[in-house]
């Protein structure tokens, strides 16, 4: 495996330290509301960011706070703040709830098995899977799931079924909007239907797969499904959720996972679940880079890793490409990455060496103070800037 990753300057990196000193301040600016009329809530309560290139991570900070609210009242659309002594301050090793983050590694653990043999991409779902029929009607593939090409509708409510076997019944009988391979629609179906075939194939979970997989062997030790009772005071709080904005009544949720159907399933899902720290993820994507480059020894095979970064024309798999919301001014060179719906958001640009982790509480105290994106492309866009030109 390669070397590890270390802290160093913006100069050791081959960064700008102007551009790249600039993220904190403008990410911190989105702490509180905005002067504009269509900014009156903060973006995020608490935030930690990762920047680096090559082996060197030149910037990890931690701003805000990772617990503050005690409940939302959506009477007076405020934070019910809890006593100022129990606020908990973001720390660089906070550690947050992944969300949609929780699908590259879905999808690295599926290529995984297709390297191995165990899955072949262009199979369909079923063969793996006979239980799931409507896959199996429409000729669902892998390939199709992995780019959000299935046709299938974004959601379900899996979490209004009173159990797994329901759930499992709903999910399988669920026919696609549109027919699979002609247009994508994102969805979190694709990577549900997608555990079931990991699953059935390798006679293994999907978290066990990750942590077999990816985890343990580039020693992530801070990231899992299910973070222990002991990780409480490290883990970022997300949402009071309730109905009407929530789906679920939970109360503040912290510590366990936020999405409904992750929750409904125990806290493990392919599309949703993982908890992960700020570093634990810069390695992550160094070990994604390291594989993209051909370095001896990478984690992913060559093969592999051309699958999941779509090379040659193809779709990546599980990954987004060259979105401008998300990567700013990073993206049009072949960078991908990935945002999770709690705040949470990582970009690896292939054609500087660079990577970017962004993790929020963009949630926290409710889901609908958040607007838009601009917090994640502009902090990428800093670093596209503190690159340069590919060289």
């Amino acid at each position: 495996m390669a070397p590890p990753l270390s802290r160093g300057s913006c100069r050791e990196a081959g960064l700008d330290t102007d551009e790249l000193h600039r993220i904190v301040p403008e990410l911190t600016a989105w702490l509180e509301p905005g002067a504009e009329p269509d900014r009156p809530h903060p973006w995020c309560a608490g935030a930690v960011v990762l920047a680096g290139r090559g082996r060197t991570v030149a910037l990890h900070e931690a701003v805000g706070w990772a617990v503050r609210y005690a409940a939302y009242d959506a009477h007076a659309d405020r934070g019910v703040e809890l006593p100022r002594e129990r606020w908990v301050p973001a720390r660089p090793d906070t550690v947050f709830d992944l969300a949609s983050v929780t699908k590259l590694f879905t999808a690295v653990a599926a290529v995984q098995q297709i390297d191995r043999g165990t899955l072949r991409l262009d199979e369909p779902v079923a063969s793996y899977a006979p239980e799931l029929t409507a896959a199996a009607v429409h000729g669902i593939t892998l390939r199709h799931l992995l780019t959000h090409t299935s046709g299938l509708q974004p959601e379900l409510p899996l979490y209004d079924e009173p159990d797994a076997a329901a759930r499992a019944a709903r999910l399988a009988a669920e026919p696609p909007l549109a027919p699979p391979g002609t247009q994508r629609i994102y969805s979190d179906l694709n990577l549900l239907l997608l555990q079931v075939a990991l699953e059935r194939a390798t006679g293994h979970p999907v978290d066990r797969l990750i942590a077999d997989g990816i985890t343990t062997p580039l020693g992530m030790t801070g990231t899992r499904y299910n973070p222990p009772a002991s990780w409480l005071p490290r883990i970022a709080a997300t949402e009071d959720q309730r109905r009407p904005w929530g789906k679920l009544d939970r109360g503040m949720v912290h510590g366990a996972v936020h999405d409904e159907n992750a929750h409904a399933m125990g806290g493990v899902a392919g599309h949703a679940g993982l908890f992960s720290t700020a570093w634990d993820l810069a390695v992550f994507c160094r070990a994604i880079l390291d594989a993209a480059a051909g370095t001896d020894d990478a984690f992913l095979p060559p093969a592999a890793v051309a699958l999941l970064l779509g090379t040659e024309g193809a779709a990546p798999l599980g990954f987004e490409r060259d979105l401008p919301s998300l990567m700013g001014e990073l993206a049009g060179r072949g960078a991908i990455g990935h945002s999770g719906f709690t705040g949470t958001s990582v970009v690896l640009d292939p054609a500087t060496d660079t990577f970017l982790v962004l993790l929020t509480n963009s949630v926290h105290p409710v889901r609908s103070w958040r607007e838009g994106s601009v917090p994640r492309a502009c902090a990428a866009t800093r670093l596209a800037r503190a690159a340069g030109p590919p060289g």
